[in-house]
């Protein structure tokens, strides 16, 4: 039988192989079935299997650990390569095609990875894999933005081994389950987990990166990286109070940068950290509510944040860019993507009967019910923050506001059907949440559709709405300028850069004032004759003084 027990990494690992064997005509269509397959080999045996070891240098590697946590990511991550591999159809280029593969394989190898080491073998595949997607873009700042996030990406997989090392002489176990807070070796982990999650301060990786990559690729992105780091989360720091305040954090200060963005893919980055800090809240507070909520928002957000990934991929496919004061009108020419796209605005912002309105809420339940009421209000604020940045910003800027004249066609049809299939998905799970909460890990009772959270739901939306047309009437709206915005990664890209252009000034400054001197002292020695006072012992001692401090100043301009 074609269905066997295999690790789900290794359906998208052996057909990367074969697809690269394959003509080019052929790789799109067969790429397309790599998931159908992963995805009936892990509904068929995930009940059946014994776990998958592998030996190596002394330790025991668990590849397939199965429990109801990494089969809700597995069904997850197979559903969104899918609609991602569909909405890359026509792309030819082999060196996307086979990345993305192998990228989607890794975050399937590690939310099933048993212990610490398996997780750090693909953690650092998908740092090594993803990357390409966004060199593949063949740019400049592309290829400068994807070093930055390969640096970032492997500092976070470092810290994992060294937390995992530190973790097994502590406890003599590598095993990959809760740790919580308690050691060095703990916050080391946490820290790992913290990069690739997008924590404040340590989350300009994703919005420098995402929006530099291809069409497609920022599609893919979307789905794994963050989302393993959610897992992981999950899986090692269930119940750390701290992470109520990062998440909390994270949902508010987005909402500030994505309000005065122009890049209209850089607004979702920052919207997805918005969204993150949502599930992180979750994982914080620890209770099977909370928890619940995390996993079903990260589940949500993959598809809603994907398909507006879709919609402005689309765009940027038939236009050449997606800055928000560039586009407008194009409802006129790509009415169906202009539907997609407001059906992703409708999930992310919590209406009733989409999507996201039946997993955010579970968390802001969650946040009441342990008596976190600030926090609880913070969470509101960004809720009626997203739905400005994202709800009403990327449709309203993308296809209607202005007219620019533009008047593109409408998306090919394979990003069309990709599009279609994860706006029904928003759509069924919202309409049907029951469908998501039975692959729910922890035992679930929560009522989404209530009279008081509706109502309070679209008072919410209906004056966040009222705010933007009003602000925007006003003309007190921030308007979208043609403009680069840094934040925390100003440090590294402006501050850094300046200040090693200075120091490299002051150094060569005295490097040529050190240089003179020497050589002036070095040409006013007197030379040696038979009549010469000068004692031979005297000279050498100050040839050897000069030497010392040319030898010195060589070794400190070394690079």
């Amino acid at each position: 039988m074609w269905i066997v027990d295999l690790p789900p990494f290794l359906p998208f690992f052996i057909g990367a192989i074969i697809a690269l064997l394959l003509p080019p005509k052929l790789r799109p269509v067969f790429m397309l079935l790599i998931p159908v397959w992963g995805g009936l080999n892990l509904f068929f045996t995930h009940s059946l299997s014994q776990g998958v070891n592998w030996q190596l240098m002394g330790f025991t590697l668990e590849l397939m650990n199965v429990d109801k946590l990494s089969v809700m990511f597995g069904y997850l991550f197979h559903i969104a390569a899918f609609l991602a591999l569909l909405f890359a159809l026509h792309v030819k280029d082999p060196l996307q095609q086979i990345a993305s593969l192998l990228y989607a394989g890794s975050a399937l190898g590690a939310v099933f990875s048993g212990d610490l080491l398996s997780l750090f073998l693909f953690w650092e595949l998908l740092a090594l894999t993803s990357v390409w997607l966004v060199l593949a873009r063949r740019t400049d700042r592309a290829t400068r933005a994807a070093m930055r996030y390969l640096l970032l990406q492997v500092l976070s997989g470092v810290l994992l081994l060294a937390g995992a090392l530190l973790h097994y002489r502590d406890t003599g176990s590598l095993s990959f389950d809760h740790i919580g807070l308690s050691s060095v070796a703990s916050w080391l982990l946490f820290i790992a987990f913290g990069i690739k999650a997008a924590f404040p301060g340590l989350h300009t990786w994703l919005t420098d990166a995402y929006p530099e990559a291809t069409a497609t690729g920022t599609v893919f992105l979307s789905a794994f990286t963050t989302k393993v780091a959610i897992f992981a989360l999950a899986r090692c720091f269930a119940g750390t109070e701290l992470l109520i305040y990062i998440g909390a954090a994270m949902t508010c200060f987005p909402i500030f940068y994505a309000v005065i963005e122009n890049d209209l893919r850089k607004v979702l980055a920052y919207s997805l950290i918005n969204q993150l800090g949502f599930m992180v809240c979750g994982i914080g507070i620890g209770t099977a509510l909370a928890l619940n909520g995390a996993v079903a928002h990260a589940f949500n957000d993959v598809i809603f944040k994907g398909l507006l990934f879709m919609t402005m991929g689309a765009v940027l496919h038939r236009v050449g860019h997606v800055l928000g004061s560039d586009l407008g009108g194009l409802h006129k020419t790509m009415p169906r993507t202009t539907m997609f796209c407001i059906v992703g605005a409708a999930s992310i912002s919590a209406f009733p009967l989409f999507s996201g309105f039946v997993s955010k809420s579970m968390v802001m339940a969650a946040l009441i019910e342990q008596g976190h009421d600030i926090l609880w209000l913070m969470l509101l604020f960004a809720s009626a923050g997203v739905f400005h940045h994202a709800g009403i910003k990327i449709p309203f800027f993308a296809f209607f506001a202005h007219d620019s004249g533009l008047r593109p066609k409408e998306a090919p049809l394979n990003m069309q059907l990709a599009m279609f299939g994860a706006a029904v998905l928003c759509i069924a799970i919202g309409s049907n949440p029951q469908w998501l909460y039975q692959l729910l890990p922890w035992e679930n009772s929560y009522v989404p559709y209530d009279l008081t959270h509706t109502l309070t739901q679209l008072q919410l939306l209906f004056f966040s709405a009222l705010a933007f047309v009003w602000l925007n009437k006003q003309g007190m709206y921030p308007p979208e300028l043609r403009s680069v915005n840094l934040d925390m990664e100003w440090f590294y890209r402006r501050l850094l850069p300046a200040t090693a252009t200075r120091v490299r000034g002051v150094v060569s400054t005295l490097w040529c004032g050190l240089r003179d001197w020497v050589m002036d002292h070095w040409h006013a020695m007197p030379q040696m004759s038979p009549s010469s006072s000068y004692s031979a012992a005297q000279l050498t001692r100050r040839m050897a003084a000069v030497l010392a401090i040319l030898l010195l100043l060589s070794y400190l301009s070394l690079p």
